[in-house]
């Protein structure tokens, strides 16, 4: 039991008061009601008694719960709503789920990105649900004329059982919105949980079986029209002159013209990443004369020349050069070698590394490359808007209403209270929507068309514009004395465009002697983050390194993690140790056990790995065997620890997920470049995993706890590189050392 404030500091988190025709209105200070369009789970109520934005009760005991935050497929549409009906006491059977749109005044954090929805909403959810259940109680007992300590609330339902008195929310709904929000609510001990921890189904889930309209490509309206851009075929080149007279001619097109998707009269915000700032719009009235039409298009491209632009980058002015110039992954390959091998920043360093490598009787020293990767998301990127005088409306998928509400608003010139954007379900996010130039784009196309209008992205146009995962470097050193004890660690790491490192996650705090540089180099590629930034190449690197120490010094990979660990728990090392060591050791302990890791099958080959990100822990075995003369993922073991689990079975989802896309990546993706020109446009040369080279099996556990849940869109993503590579090891023989795997060497058969 936890007693939380409904107030933060002067401001009312929770407020009190009655709508005009009666009911019930709660409010909460980052959640806004929108119209109601649910799944018959009873009959509908007769009147509703709305709650502002989250909560809407029907004199019959119906309530719809508003999920605030962008759904990619992370399940929060479901794993929110169950938050706040855990504290509430409403049976889940009597709960219907809608979509809240955006609203920048009340609503806190409605974005989705960086594994934090569910973390950061935690306690404000649970508060929510609290009062809420509190007003209706206090309602109940004035009612009836008793204690409200005599009252209690059961799957909707409120009781006084010393007089047997038993009635729905929706009964005292209306009398609690005259009542004042209380000082604190109590919350729930997690041992009282009845929803929180158990599995829920998919609140869209019949939706999206049944193919019912629920992305950005399914939104329509009336008079709609459709664009598609076209932007240079190379970064590092712009738009000279086009030639649109023969796609003018063809049917159904409306209009072809030049838009600059932002002006030098701004800065630009963090999330408006675009190589291509000049392209060219056809419009017309259907996808497939659009597509045609736009092949008739003719272009003129020349050179950019080297700009410098300036970034509101959260709250703080910088200013970001872009280099000219036509570049080539052989060229990015040669850099990034080369860099490495020289001093660069130190980031961290304790104790006197430098001197210890000195006396070392035997130095490992590995490099580990991985090349720049696209999201491809299965939904292009698409939005809808309707941009007239007096509003802006714009419909579709996008990781950050709020913060692409403002470059709409700076691009448009119109303030923030006449844009209304709302949020579709998402096909794939990965950090791609987080970046919304097409949502600013479908605003600047719709106020020149004066019509409402539908931007959709080719596959070819999406792969090709951008927003990659960087290419990253990693030097690993290792410094062993006389007995293979490990005595020294560098790390050294970079990339084009940024660097990868973290510095003060493990082994950092295990080790007396530790040093951490790191460098980047600039490009005219657009990069932005990719889920778990810079983890999903750094964890993969790391984890590898270790194994090869572990073996270099006649231990067994576990257990020299294990050792490492102790050491960090018992005597760490450092103040600024990101990780808390004891759980990452729960974690390698669960798995090993889970895993039965000293079992003995000559014809299984074990890899393992483990890290810690975005505030939680994760460590897999993978077991492979070879068939056929192929290396085959027979089953892979997961142990998370990222505290209470909400859902698990959309918790196991997402850690299945991420190992099947971790694998892939680190097996088969790479966007290469010639002369600027990405070298893989669609999914006939840019290779994914199939669906036989996923594992077979993933066992998934996580760690009992009663800490409030941290992330896990992210977390199961970066280990599982490491182990594949490592159960490669044993397979074949061979250590890999540069993604993608299946270019690094060849594999067995």
């Amino acid at each position: 039991m936890k007693v939380v404030k409904t107030r933060i500091g002067r401001r009312s988190f929770i407020k009190s008061s009655l709508l005009s025709g009666g009911g019930m209105m709660l409010g909460f200070n980052w959640l806004m009601s929108c119209d109601m369009n649910p799944e018959k789970v009873k009959a509908l109520p007769k009147e509703w008694f709305e709650i502002n934005g989250f909560l809407k009760i029907g004199e019959n005991g119906l309530v719809t719960i508003m999920s605030p935050n962008p759904e990619i497929g992370q399940n929060v549409k479901t794993s929110m709503p169950m938050i706040v009906a855990e504290e509430l006491d409403v049976d889940w059977n009597d709960v219907l789920v809608e979509q809240a749109p955006l609203n920048t005044g009340i609503f806190k954090r409605q974005l989705a990105g960086g594994s934090q929805s569910i973390r950061q909403g935690w306690e404000s959810l649970r508060t929510a649900g609290a009062t809420a259940k509190s007003l209706l109680i206090q309602a109940a007992a004035e009612t009836w004329g008793v204690p409200v300590n005599e009252i209690t609330a059961v799957k909707g339902q409120l009781l006084h059982n010393k007089s047997g008195k038993k009635v729905g929310f929706g009964a005292m709904a209306s009398r609690a919105a005259q009542l004042e929000v209380p000082e604190e609510v109590v919350l729930k001990d997690p041992t009282d949980f009845t929803i929180i921890g158990t599995s829920r189904k998919n609140v869209d889930g019949s939706k999206i079986v049944t193919g019912k309209p629920l992305f950005g490509l399914d939104y329509k309206a009336d008079h709609m029209l459709i664009a598609m851009l076209e932007h240079p075929p190379a970064f590092g080149m712009q738009l000279k002159s086009f030639d649109a007279s023969e796609t003018l001619k063809m049917p159904g097109i409306k209009k072809v013209f030049k838009m600059e998707k932002h002006l030098d009269e701004y800065s630009l915000g963090g999330l408006d990443v675009d190589a291509f700032n000049e392209v060219v719009v056809v419009v017309g009235n259907s996808t497939w004369e659009v597509l045609q039409a736009k092949k008739t298009l003719k272009c003129e491209w020349e050179l950019a020349s080297e700009k410098s632009k300036e970034i509101d980058s959260w709250g703080s002015k910088i200013t970001v050069k872009t280099p000219a110039g036509l570049e080539s992954s052989e060229k990015h390959y040669e850099i990034l070698n080369a860099i490495s091998k020289r001093k660069a920043k130190v980031v961290r360093e304790d104790g006197d590394p430098d001197s210890m490598f000195k006396k070392a009787a035997k130095i490992i020293e590995r490099s580990y490359t991985c090349p720049f990767l696209a999201h491809n998301t299965l939904e292009p990127m698409n939005f809808f808007a309707d941009v007239t005088e007096e509003k802006a409306v714009l419909v579709g998928p996008i990781q950050t209403p709020e913060i692409m509400e403002k470059s709409v608003s700076k691009r448009l010139g119109m303030p923030l209270e006449k844009i209304d954007i709302q949020m579709t379900r998402m096909g794939g996010g990965f950090g791609r929507r987080l970046y919304g130039h097409f949502l600013t784009e479908a605003a600047v196309i719709s106020k020149e068309m004066k019509q409402p209008v539908k931007l959709i992205y080719t596959r070819e146009d999406d792969m090709t514009q951008g927003t990659y995962r960087p290419s990253y470097h990693a030097l690993y050193r290792a410094a062993l004395d006389e007995d293979n004890n490990l005595i020294a660690f560098h790390v050294r790491a970079g990339g084009i465009p940024e660097s990868p490192l973290a510095a003060n996650r493990f082994p950092a705090g295990a080790l007396t002697h530790y040093k951490a540089e790191e460098w980047s180099q600039p490009s005219n590629i657009t990069v932005g983050a990719f889920r778990a930034p810079r983890s999903n190449f750094i964890a993969g690197a790391e984890q590898s390194f270790l194994d090869e120490v572990a073996e270099a010094a006649g231990k067994d990979p576990i257990d020299f993690r294990l050792e490492l660990l102790e050491r960090a728990q018992k005597n760490p090392v450092g103040e600024n140790n990101d990780y808390e060591a004891s759980r990452y050791a729960g974690v390698l302990k669960l798995v090993k056990e889970k895993a039965q890791w000293n079992s003995k099958d000559p014809n299984v080959y074990r890899g393992t790995a483990a890290y810690f990100c975005h505030n939680s822990y994760v460590a897999n075995v993978l077991d492979m065997v070879i068939e056929k003369g192929k290396p085959i993922v027979q089953k892979v073991y997961c142990a998370i620890d990222c505290g209470i689990v909400v859902n698990p079975d959309a918790a196991t989802n997402l850690a299945e997920g991420g190992v099947v896309d971790g694998i892939g990546h680190a097996m088969y993706s790479a966007i290469t470049f010639k002369d600027g020109a990405p070298e893989q446009n669609n999914f006939d040369n840019y290779r994914l995993i199939r669906h036989d080279e996923a594992p077979k099996e993933i066992e998934v556990h996580f760690v009992q706890s009663d800490i409030h849940p941290t992330g896990l869109g992210e977390p199961p993503f970066p280990p599982i590189m490491g182990a594949m590579a490592n159960a490669l090891y044993r397979a074949t023989g061979q250590r890999y050392y540069n993604q993608p795997f299946i270019t690094d060497k060849a594999l067995i058969g």
